[in-house]
């Protein structure tokens, strides 16, 4: 498995895996939604900030960051291609590039909610903690922080 920054040439494959898995995040539910997330990701792309986990050259893996608030703002696995720790491996590439003196945050369905469940266990296996709730896209949401040290 390749993990290499997404490009413009990867968008139709990307947004193949954002239909297969749009069920899983709130704003995608739309047409339109799934067309502004389109365009979010070629942002993101020019921005070096989108990642592809590939096999060959299929995209199995993709990963949005914001590097100035070290955000992760999107990651998803094609289901085909899950239990292969490609979400780690999707973060570990992310993380390596992040500032290391900055806490990295992301956000994921509350507790209770089925959707979350897999994503919260996910992301507390990596260190991440639960921080505040919030409301993204319409839907409550919890905060995960990852507590970075300076580097010495």
């Amino acid at each position: 498995m390749d993990i290499t920054p997404g490009c413009a040439a990867d968008i139709d494959q990307w947004m193949e895996l954002v239909e297969l898995v749009k069920g899983s995040f709130p704003g995608l539910e739309t047409a339109e939604a799934l067309e502004e997330h389109r365009t979010t990701v070629l942002e993101f792309m020019k921005a070096r900030s989108a990642v592809c986990a590939k096999d060959g050259g299929r995209i199995a893996g993709v990963l949005l960051f914001a590097r100035e608030a070290n955000l992760l703002c999107f990651l998803a696995v094609a289901p085909a291609y899950r239990r292969r720790h490609i979400a780690q491996d999707l973060v570990t590439y992310m993380l390596e590039r992040a500032d290391p003196q900055k806490d990295v945050t992301v956000s994921t369905y509350r507790e209770g909610d089925p959707n979350g469940a897999a994503a919260r266990a996910f992301y507390k296996r990596l260190g991440f903690q639960e921080g505040p709730l919030a409301e993204a896209f319409g839907s409550p949401v919890q905060v995960f922080v990852l507590k970075r040290q300076a580097a010495s």
